[in-house]
């Protein structure tokens, strides 16, 4: 019974970095109408590729260049995520999604979310049941908020115009 459910174990994790790494791609395919759309394709497709290569293969966490690159991305999106938070207390609105910045920061806060629980399954490419639920989630929670977004016509109403054109 036990190696049945890590081979499920193993194909959920592949499949949750499958959906990432589209989502993320995705993520960066919509940045085509933003001003500062070079720096946010750029951001985006680093974890599309990093969780590419993880669902291809798990155990490529453990490799020093893919540490390496992802931890330094991991490193920057705090940093920038933190700065933009900060901007946020101190000059909008608590709903984030509404403004701009708090759409970058919620980009950013996946990003880094989803990085450092791929970083730390070096240790145990598949994971635990807990992070394993966290993965679910996680994966799962970009599309939810975008199909939400996209219904809430009130919600977009007062976006950019570079932000309505897209997708």
């Amino acid at each position: 019974m036990a190696p049945e459910a890590g081979r499920w174990s193993r194909v959920l994790w592949r499949a949750c970095n499958g959906l990432m790494a589209a989502f993320f791609a995705l993520a960066a395919v919509v940045q085509v109408n933003d001003p500062d759309a070079e720096l946010w394709v750029v951001v985006y497709m680093i974890p599309a590729g990093l969780s590419l290569l993880v669902g291809l293969d798990p155990l490529v966490t453990g490799n020093f260049i893919w540490k390496s690159v992802s931890a330094i991305h991991i490193f920057f999106c705090t940093v920038w995520a933190v700065c933009l938070a900060h901007y946020l207390v101190l000059h909008t609105q608590w709903n984030v999604l509404h403004e701009e910045e708090g759409r970058e920061l919620t980009g950013l806060v996946i990003i880094t979310a989803w990085m450092s629980l791929c970083h730390s399954s070096s240790k145990i490419p598949v994971g635990g049941r807990i992070q394993l639920a966290v993965a679910v989630i996680i994966a799962l929670f970009p599309f939810f908020a975008w199909v939400y977004i996209y219904v809430n016509k009130e919600m977009r109403s007062s976006w950019p115009t570079h932000c309505k054109t897209v997708i």
